[in-house]
Formats: C-alpha cells, structure tokens, sequence
C-alpha cells in the first residue's frame, strides 16, 4: 500500500488557493499501520481554541512567521499539538488546498506516514483526543454522506462522515474525501 500511495502523490499535482484574504494554514493526514491494516489518525480539537472549538480534525495549525513552508508549519503544529517529531514523518504528497467557510483559512493537506505505536504527548490546551480509524471502515460508503450548502452565490458539496458518535465535516471531510477518492483505481491518479 505505501508503495501505491507514493505512486499517487508522485503523478498528482495538487490545486493551490491564491486568494491572499485567506490566512495560510497546514495540516498532516497522518497514516499509520496497525492490525495489518492502514489507519488514519485524527484529532479532536478542545474548547480552548479560538476557532473550531471540539471539532474533528487533522493535526495541524497556522503558517507563522519563521515557517520556510507549508509543510515546516504542518510539522511544527503537529508537534505542537501532539508530539509527533518532525524525524518521525514521511511525507508522502499533498492533497488540494481547501478553505474553510466560516473562519477564513486556505488549508494546505500533506499526507504522512508515521510509526505505530507512537508515544504521543498531546497538548490539552488544543487537542481533547486523538484517536484513529481504519481505512476500510472510511471507505464504507454506509458511513459518509454528502449533500450542498450554499454560501452566498456560491455551492459547495458538504461531506459527512460518521463514525461511531463522531462526526467528521467541514474541511477535515473534503480533505478525507479527496484523499479517498484518490485511493480508487478510477480515479486517474496514477496515469
């Protein structure tokens, strides 16, 4: 599997936001095998922070003065967040960048593979838990929904995945969507 994800990520060119009214922001989909098969590790983020307060999500944050890339602001906010060393991440791509509607974000998504079982040392000023799922169980089509929202003039496909009592949306579930979507062999990625 990890030879056909770095496959993918080397044929994909990802789309990128422009629009300089977004504040730049970075987030790992961090991968990881367990069990024999690959899961994706997720957060929950705590009440304490300003935006997406208990919200599911990516590990990651804010570009900040000092990051030389997207990707350094990625790793230092997953550091940050819960631990997990730069050292300790293999990068395998990137996904489109994505925005959120609502607290003005351009979200840049890079894939990584990270070793299990990891020590992690999860910051609760931000993050509430982590927690992961397989990645057969995401792409069960009984567990996702979709639907549109419109924003003004404009309409966007809305994703939803549930898992147990937890509920992935927003961003964090057009990242998970596209990065599923990349996995199936009808996609094209590998052309």
């Amino acid at each position: 599997m990890n030879k056909n994800l770095k496959k993918i990520f080397d044929h994909y060119h990802k789309k990128t936001i422009t629009d300089t009214s977004l504040t730049p922001s970075a987030v790992l989909l961090p991968l990881f095998h367990k069990e024999g098969q690959l899961h994706i590790l997720f957060t929950q983020r705590s009440d304490l922070v300003f935006h997406h307060k208990g919200q599911i999500c990516f590990p990651g944050g804010s570009y900040k003065y000092g990051d030389a890339t997207l990707l350094q602001t990625a790793l230092r906010e997953t550091e940050e967040e819960i631990g997990l060393k730069t050292e300790d991440v293999e990068i395998l791509g990137e996904l489109d960048d994505t925005s959120t509607t609502t607290s003005g974000y351009a979200i840049s998504p890079f894939i990584a593979l990270i070793p299990h079982p990891y020590q992690f040392k999860i910051n609760h000023q931000e993050i509430t838990q982590i927690f992961s799922i397989p990645l057969p169980k995401l792409i069960d089509d009984t567990i996702s929904k979709y639907g549109h929202t419109d924003y003004g003039e404009q309409c966007q496909t809305s994703y939803y995945y549930h898992y147990g009592k937890l509920i992935i949306w927003g961003a964090t579930a057009r990242i998970l969507s596209q990065f599923l979507e990349l996995l199936k062999p009808e996609s094209g990625a590998t052309s």
